[in-house]
């Protein structure tokens, strides 16, 4: 909609989604908290809800700069101010007879012409959205991580991880520009698979891999054990609010209130409930335990969600009914992969978020009937063109916050000494000794790291190869 009254519903349609996606950091908090010891869950509940300050402020000094800055004018559905040209400084390079930008140069705290409505209403947006992918290394990096690094780090994911891919896709950017070569239309991520999850999910890989496994979740010989989680009805009700929150990230990311918005809820809703269904048969008719899993339930919802997220305009309800099923496998496969092979993820991020966000990111050019832009390798007469954009967009996700997110987290560990608390006060519990409250007083007795039997320490620290 043009029209001024459009224009207006436009913007008030983006804020309100904007909003229930602020709303779903309650929702990771819950799932991600119950899903860890009751001895962290004020430590992990503190990450979940400082990582929105810290990753906002972020994005504010620089991220949203680097990552909408070249871009243009803000999207013409929410553009009050046609002549505005805050956003038009990107940093291009140009190879090959062609122009490829890099990340934008305008929009720094928000200053200058970036003081506008159109601006300002695509930061809050994109924020959230930026927020999500600074939540998920708090998973998988859960009741060993050291809240001064996480601190740190949050901060870099806002103001320069997240932002740089993110304008590859989203801001004009080099992905998005593929189309000059024939790749399809370019890289197209509607919503977010790869710009919020699978960074997020690769950013907990590299991290959980360099942080080292929780004390105790491996046997001497390597076998993993499980380390229960505390409090099952909160990981339930939390994935319940973070599916209702996904209707504004998906249907809100058209930033504008058209017709097309409707297809892309239904397709939400669909492989957000083929995605539970399948992770639950799964474990309960060919998993060895032959018991429906609650807590895999909800990973096999929320990979569907996931999944579903680069795809949700593109595909048609049968595409997003299949799409939700292959994620809800896929998210146990992957979840019991990562176990094996020594990476510890209490909460499975990597499995949700970074394999189910690069199985999204493919299905664009898989599942796309052409109904309303791509045509994907199932219905189009040049198969692998647009499969051949979305497979440079995953690897370059890759690549990038593998290389860029673990040697930032390397280097914070060098300067504070360690990304990772200490034996002592990861064997007692982190919310007295890192946060100084307990997150259950009058339910559990705190243990002071002092008062952790020296048995128990070297064991850890052996363990630890320390």
């Amino acid at each position: 909609m043009t029209s001024p009254e459009g224009v207006a519903v436009n913007i008030v349609w983006t804020l309100v989604a904007g909003f229930l996606v602020m709303f779903m950091q309650a929702g990771f908090a819950l799932v991600e908290t119950g899903l860890c010891r009751a001895k962290n869950a004020a430590h992990v509940m503190s990450m979940n809800f400082l990582v929105y300050a810290l990753g906002m402020t972020g994005f504010f000094i620089c991220g949203y700069a680097l990552m909408c800055g070249g871009a243009g004018k803000a999207p013409a559905s929410i553009n009050t101010t046609p002549t505005n040209d805050s956003l038009n400084a990107p940093y291009v390079m140009h190879i090959a007879d062609h122009d490829w930008t890099l990340f934008g140069t305008k929009g720094f705290f928000l200053s200058g012409n970036s003081y506008d409505a159109s601006a300002l209403t695509w930061f809050l947006f994109m924020m959230v959205f930026m927020d999500t992918t600074a939540t998920i290394p708090t998973g998988a990096l859960a009741e060993r991580w050291k809240m001064s690094s996480f601190f740190i780090f949050s901060l870099f994911i806002g103001g320069f991880i997240y932002p740089i891919y993110g304008c590859w896709v989203w801001g004009g950017g080099w992905l998005s520009q593929l189309g000059q070569t024939s790749l399809g239309v370019g890289a197209l991520d509607y919503a977010g698979s790869s710009v919020v999850h699978m960074q997020g999910g690769v950013l907990a890989l590299v991290c959980a891999w360099l942080l080292g496994p929780r004390i105790g979740k491996y046997d001497s010989n390597g076998k993993p054990k499980a380390l229960l989680g505390h409090n099952i009805p909160m990981v339930i009700l939390g994935t319940f609010i973070l599916a209702f929150g996904w209707f504004g990230f998906n249907a809100g990311s058209s930033l504008a209130a058209d017709g097309r918005i409707g297809v892309v809820a239904v397709n939400t809703m669909l492989a957000s409930a083929s995605g539970a269904l399948a992770s639950c048969l799964y474990m309960w008719c060919i998993h060895s335990g032959k018991k429906p899993d609650p807590s895999m339930m909800c990973n096999g919802m929320l990979a569907g969600l996931v999944a579903i997220t680069a795809p949700c305009a593109y595909v048609a309800p049968w595409g997003a009914f299949v799409i939700g099923l292959i994620a809800g496998v896929l998210v146990v496969w992957s979840v019991f992969f990562f176990e094996k092979i020594g990476i510890d993820d209490p909460v499975g991020a990597i499995s949700v978020h970074g394999v189910n966000g690069a199985f999204g990111l493919l299905c664009v050019g898989i599942f796309a009937d052409g109904s309303y832009g791509p045509i994907g390798f199932l219905y189009g007469e040049h198969k692998f063109n647009q499969f051949g954009a979305q497979l440079i967009a995953m690897i370059a996700c890759f690549l990038w916050n593998a290389i860029a997110g673990g040697l930032i987290f390397f280097l914070i560990g060098k300067v504070l000494g360690s990304n990772r608390v200490s034996p002592e006060m990861e064997i007692a519990g982190l919310d007295i000794p890192e946060m100084g409250a307990p997150g259950y007083p009058e339910y559990i007795t705190p243990v002071m790291p002092e008062n952790v039997p020296a048995s128990e320490i070297a064991a850890a620290r052996a363990q630890l190869g320390m």
